[in-house]
């Protein structure tokens, strides 16, 4: 019995929350606004927008853009402070798997086989944008 009390208040918190939720948290806002910032950046560079936040099991691929003939994947990156590392930084060696995991998917449900690059645009919370070609 004490075992449905707590599946059935579980549930409640939950229902109650989706009810009552009317905005993002702020660093999904936060993220959506680096994205933003770093596709308007690209798109003045010349570079076109091909597919936002594509998903799958692997995980996510920020923008995936086109410069000429060659596919870019953008990886995204915000930090407000570099006191625990730059958003450049942040990019482990198994977070860079994960996108590469991601794009062979991408590339494997959209049946194509382009030249790639791997970019990285990282924000940090001063304003400074930096736009890392052939990061990995």
């Amino acid at each position: 019995m004490m075992l449905n009390l707590i599946k059935k208040s579980h549930l409640f918190r939950k229902i109650t929350m989706c009810l009552f939720r009317t905005s993002k948290a702020s660093h999904l806002l936060t993220g959506e606004q680096a994205e933003e910032r770093a596709l308007i950046h690209l798109r003045e560079q010349g570079l076109q927008l091909v597919c936002r936040n594509f998903r799958c099991k692997h995980g996510e691929l920020d923008l995936v853009m086109q410069d000429q003939h060659t596919l870019v994947i953008v990886e995204v990156r915000y930090r407000k402070s570099d006191h625990f590392g730059s958003a450049a930084e942040s990019i482990t060696p198994a977070k860079q798997s994960r996108i590469i995991a991601a794009t062979q998917t991408y590339l494997a449900a959209n049946k194509i086989n382009p030249p790639l690059r791997f970019d990285v645009v990282a924000l940090s919370g001063n304003g400074q944008l930096d736009w890392i070609k052939n990061a990995f």
